[in-house]
């Protein structure tokens, strides 16, 4: 797995249009907090009891398509933890060409034990939206 930061993905994601952005946080994150533009929700767990989801590599595959093993995965979570689990599992079903979006959607907790104010893909400016 490689690791990009929050730029460096969205320079990789119109780099390669072929790519599959996948938010693997919660459904709740995801809808309420936001998400990337252009990113596809696939938990990697959720609520109510943050099981792992049993379906995430077939979800995925289904979303990749044919040439899924070679097909690029750019993975984001809220602070790159879960995406990193996420993207382990992937390579271990046999995708090739998996990415971790360092710090997240919201980056790493500061000294108040809030996120966004350090690091991530909203601190740094990038495209996202809210449902």
């Amino acid at each position: 797995m490689k690791h990009l930061k929050p730029r460096e993905a969205q320079e990789f994601l119109q780099k390669h249009p072929d790519a599959l952005f996948i938010d693997c946080r919660s459904e709740m994150e995801y809808l309420f907090v936001g998400h990337p533009v252009g990113a596809l929700h696939v938990a990697w767990n959720d609520g109510p009891d943050w099981e792992v989801n049993p379906h995430f590599v077939g979800q995925v595959k289904r979303l990749a398509g044919t040439n899924h093993a070679k097909r690029p995965i750019v993975l984001i979570c809220r602070s790159g933890n879960r995406s990193v689990d996420a993207g382990l599992a992937l390579e271990q079903a046999g995708f090739t060409d998996v990415y971790n979006v360092l710090h997240g959607f919201e980056g790493e907790l500061d000294e108040q034990h809030h996120r966004g104010t350090k690091s991530g893909w909203r601190f740094d400016g990038l495209p996202w939206e809210q449902c």
